[in-house]
């Protein structure tokens, strides 16, 4: 019996003609949906999207994902092929930009608020300072540092499963989260801080509450 990471399993997937083995064609709806820019059809998704994952690539080949959200339209199409994601007050950690100084493939999901479709794009990013992308990018007189531009080379609609499936947008389907760790418990632990809970709560919530932006 074979056994990955140390857990032993019937079969180990190693291969396209495993997959294929397994999984049947994909349909003709399906199949050849992936373009290389931005269309009509996808330049309306994106100007309500309200939040992103980007995943980029570390140098020891682990892969970073990290969430930007901003009201609706932040992530804003420059050209055909060329979108500016703006990067706001964060914990300075820059692990997504240091990846993508050195690598600049980025992945891209984009979620609408109450909308069960995705959009998912990838390409490469290049991070930049530039006066006139930041006052385009500004939210109430606040400009980004720095802003993200994304060439575009693959771009696809994913369809609504997962957030259905999980029940993502339905409140009665939502788990009882009494039980789940605080940021501020994670820090503590994850961090090995000698600060009390109590104070962490209060740097989280006055973060979340002044260093929007």
């Amino acid at each position: 019996m074979p056994s990955v990471f140390g857990y032993d399993v019937g079969e180990v997937v190693e291969t396209p003609a495993d997959l294929r083995r397994l999984y049947n064609a994909p349909s003709r709806f399906v199949g050849n949906k992936v373009i290389d820019h931005i269309d009509e059809l996808a330049a309306r998704f994106i100007a309500q999207t309200a939040l992103v994952f980007l995943s980029t690539q570390r140098p020891d080949g682990q892969i970073d994902v990290s969430p930007r959200g901003d009201p609706p339209g932040f992530l804003k199409v420059l050209g055909p092929s060329l979108l500016a994601l703006p990067d706001r007050l964060g914990n300075n950690r820059v692990d997504a930009f240091e990846n993508i100084v050195r690598n600049p493939q980025v992945g891209l999901i984009c979620v609408i608020p109450g909308h069960r479709d995705t959009l998912r794009i990838s390409g490469e990013a290049r991070l930049v300072r530039d006066d006139g992308l930041a006052d385009m990018l500004s939210v109430s007189g606040k400009a980004p540092q720095t802003v993200l531009l994304i060439k575009v080379n693959r771009l696809l609609s994913h369809c609504p499963k997962a957030f259905v499936r999980g029940g993502v947008w339905s409140e009665d389907k939502w788990p009882d989260t009494s039980e789940v760790p605080t940021l501020a418990e994670m820090m503590r632990v994850h961090g090995s801080l000698s600060d009390s809970i109590a104070d962490l709560e209060a740097l989280v919530s006055n973060d979340g509450k002044e260093r929007l932006y």
